[in-house]
């Protein structure tokens, strides 16, 4: 800017305020505002849920999963409102995983997955209701509004264009999440999203799912956004438990009257620990003086009103617990106060409660084939 002698003269603040603001965007490092959800190193930040300490691991800057058993890597946080993003590479062909978002901190009752909105990760499959090009659906109780219908009716929006490469080859997700909305781009075009997500806040987990895949360059980056209300939009709260069975073996397992199981009667089946019933009781650990067991159990045929399991407690008897399907059951001791939750019901609530020694956990099938599942140990 000249004046009218042709001497230039400083532009008033007013002027100047934009130019600055727009110079200080332009040297803002292109990260800004992003956080690693993986250091390269270890998988701190994360928790391996319902599956092997071998299944996911951190190896050269990615995190390698085996895809054996089934089962989750979870965040240690929440998330609500957000961008994530991650690259992916199946190492065989017709590999599957998954990313879940909005997700539970624990499996639902009787299937080694999580309630969830899950962002498909899968190579080499083409069908006329899913494919391995961005699918996004509702699993085990969430749901959502998929932007497009479905052919068969499901609860699934498929992509609009096919964009994933093939393994062994990298591909890219980007998952915009913000008010219960949520959108995916695959190798840098949206293909897919939807609406009315429930839950819209909660934890992010990585699939095992049978075959190799590997991880890397996680990020997220928080969004404004409304916040969910309490106990309807959001998921189930984290507690400090642990899997009591990896998957792959009976390791911390044990025959009733000591030594290594039989493996003709318990084998480890995934993520189903299975019995025919004829091999006598499974030894878990010892219990600590309070504490919370959950588990699932199936068994393979209607059976007598007894629990299929032992916490050195005299636990009230349940009726409905003995008939065919998936059961859950979640025993806290608090003292000498004991809840009783049976398929999310309660089912006892009082006190006093005496223990028998020794008190620890044993699988008793009683005679019957019974598949157990999702057996977690932890404190109140």
């Amino acid at each position: 800017m000249l004046t009218d002698n042709n001497h230039p003269r400083t532009p008033p603040m007013r002027t100047l305020a934009p130019l600055l603001l727009a110079l200080v965007a332009c040297a803002a490092p292109p990260s800004a505002g992003w956080r690693p959800l993986f250091n390269g190193h270890d998988l701190s930040g994360w928790s391996q849920v319902n599956c092997a300490p071998s299944t996911f691991t951190a190896r050269d800057g990615l995190i390698v999963c085996t895809g054996k058993p089934t089962g989750v890597l979870r965040t240690d946080r929440m998330y609500e409102n957000f961008i994530l993003e991650l690259e992916y590479r199946h190492l065989q062909p017709g590999g599957n995983a998954g990313l879940f978002v909005w997700s539970d901190p624990l499996p639902s009752r009787g299937v080694p997955f999580t309630r969830s909105l899950e962002v498909q990760v899968m190579d080499g499959v083409e069908t006329a209701d899913y494919t391995s090009h961005g699918d996004i659906f509702s699993i085990w109780g969430a749901s959502f509004v998929p932007d497009r219908p479905h052919p068969a009716g499901w609860e699934r929006c498929l992509p609009s264009e096919r964009r994933a490469r093939p393994a062994p080859e990298w591909n890219h997700y980007r998952v915009t999440c913000r008010d219960g909305v949520i959108e995916l781009e695959v190798n840098g075009a949206r293909v897919s999203g939807g609406t009315q997500a429930s839950p819209r806040k909660g934890y992010l987990c990585l699939e095992s799912e049978g075959s190799e895949v590997h991880f890397r360059n996680l990020r997220i980056r928080k969004l404004p956004g409304a916040p969910a209300l309490a106990g309807r939009d959001g998921a189930a709260q984290a507690e400090s438990l642990r899997t009591l069975y990896t998957g792959i073996d009976l390791s911390g397992w044990q025959a009733a009257g000591g030594g290594a199981p039989d493996a003709t009667h318990w084998q480890a089946r995934d993520w189903v620990l299975w019995t025919d019933g004829q091999g006598g009781s499974l030894r878990g650990p010892d219990l600590p003086g309070d504490f919370v067991v959950q588990l699932d159990w199936k068994r393979a045929e209607d059976g007598p009103v007894a629990w299929p399991f032992h916490v050195g407690l005299n636990l009230p008897l349940v009726p409905d617990a003995s008939v065919a399907g998936w059961h859950r059951a979640r025993i806290a001791l608090d003292g000498d106060r004991l809840v009783l939750d049976v398929d999310g019901r309660r089912a006892f609530e009082g006190g006093p409660v005496r223990r028998s020694a020794p008190t620890r956990l044993e699988l008793r099938p009683g005679d019957l084939a019974t598949e157990y599942a999702n057996l977690f140990l932890g404190e109140p």
